[in-house]
This record gives structure tokens, C-alpha cells and sequence, in this order.
């Protein structure tokens, strides 16, 4: 995994589970891309893992809202380039656009909401402020 100046980014391989029977990438295996990669940017860029936010922090960070445009399949075997850019940064929530390529062809471009949430009483709460600051350096 790599944090280029222009966003982070990951690589992922399109396995035999990803594809349905027609041979390309199923798509809600492509949801499931887009959250590990939002996992792999909170762990790299924000400086935070999943691990620790569900786990000792108590918060959880759901998916709001999520806005997917398929471009184009994908096959067995190709290694797809996930890439996540910040676009806005509010009190308790954080909007990310998400895309994949191959080889140059776009495969999905996404915008993902998350909110942080309580695991106490599951109502949103402001990002503690070492989040904040990875986030906006990261923007």
C-alpha cells in the first residue's frame, strides 16, 4: 500500500470468491473492496485502525451513505488500483471518494459517507481532534 502526494492508495487482487458466475467481480464484492480500503486509509493515513476504534475507543464508524457508479467489469486475475481521496471533513462525519482502475480503466468511482458514532448510545459524536488533524493533513 502506498500514500502518493495525489491520495492513498492499495492494491487488491480479484480472486476466484469475487466473481459470480458470469466471470466478472460481483458486485457487492466491490462494497466490500471499498470498505477495506477505507479500513486500510483510517489505519494509514488517519493513524487508527478499525481494531481500535470498535475495540478500547468504544466508537464505530457506519457507512451513512454510499453512492457507487459502475464503470466497468472486472475479471479473475486482474489487480485492481483502490484509491480514496478525502472530500469533506464535518463535525462527526466524513465523505471519501473511492475508485478503481485497471490498467487504466476506471472500474467504479464511489463517495462514501461515514459518521462516528458511540457504541454507548449509537448517536454521532465529534472526531476526537488527532483524527481531525490526520484527516485534514491527509486532504
Amino acid at each position: 500500500m502506498s500514500r502518493p502526494a495525489e491520495g492513498f492508495f492499495r492494491h487488491e487482487l480479484v480472486r476466484f470468491h469475487h466473481c459470480d458466475p458470469a466471470g466478472i467481480v460481483f458486485y457487492p464484492r466491490y462494497v466490500e473492496m471499498i470498505n477495506a480500503t477505507i479500513e486500510d486509509w483510517f489505519a494509514e493515513v488517519v493513524g487508527i485502525s478499525f481494531a481500535e476504534i470498535h475495540g478500547p475507543l468504544h466508537f464505530a464508524v457506519p457507512i451513512a451513505s454510499l453512492d457507487v457508479q459502475f464503470r466497468s467489469p472486472s475479471r479473475l486475475g486482474e489487480v485492481l488500483r483502490l484509491g480514496v481521496r478525502l472530500e469533506r471533513l464535518g463535525s462527526s462525519s466524513v465523505t471519501l471518494h473511492v475508485t478503481a482502475a485497471n490498467e487504466g480503466r476506471e472500474v467504479f468511482a464511489a463517495r462514501v459517507t461515514l459518521v462516528l458514532i458511540s457504541k454507548d448510545d449509537y448517536r454521532p459524536k465529534p472526531w476526537p481532534q488527532p483524527f481531525r488533524e490526520a484527516m485534514s493533513d491527509a486532504h
